[in-house]
């Protein structure tokens, strides 16, 4: 099972490729997807976008597994990264992968047992259940994996 992982955002989108290995969960790539600050917003959503797709094709996923929304205090920043999702979401089912969706707390969950942990822990559980995971990452891309290694133990 190959799962591609997403943290959405538009300013920047961690994501990951993930596969169930018999000695665990292998990281076959990680990244944060930067979008420029000046673009338009339909630029910056279309060049995420292109790079998600770009991914899908080079990988191959079985499934996509994506974080839910959660809902912040900026309106207008929860339009944008819902918007990214839709992206992200058609581009999986025109791909023909599995969609997965994940909600934080239930991240945080099957990766450190405790639904409240804070980013530290989440970040030093990834590095402990991915013998690959980077050293040094955006929390994007952190949150991608672990949405990642969510996807695969579900899918078990």
């Amino acid at each position: 099972m190959r799962v591609l992982a997403i943290d959405p955002g538009y300013d920047r989108l961690g994501v990951a490729i993930l596969e169930h290995t018999t000695q665990g969960e292998a990281l076959l790539h990680s990244t944060c997807i930067e979008t420029e600050k000046t673009a338009h917003l339909v630029d910056r959503l279309f060049a995420a976008g292109s790079e998600v797709q770009q991914l899908i094709a080079a990988y191959t996923p079985d499934m996509v597994a994506i974080e839910t929304l959660f809902f912040n205090q900026n309106q207008k920043t929860a339009i944008a990264v819902a918007q990214m999702r839709g992206i992200c979401i058609y581009l999986a089912k025109a791909a023909n992968c599995t969609i997965s969706e994940f909600g934080p707390q239930e991240i945080k969950i099957a990766v450190t047992g405790y639904g409240k942990s804070d980013k530290r822990a989440v970040i030093d559980m990834v590095c402990r259940l991915v013998s690959n995971a980077p050293a040094n990452a955006l929390d994007d891309e952190y949150d991608a994996i672990a949405v990642g290694i969510t996807a695969l133990a579900h899918h078990r």
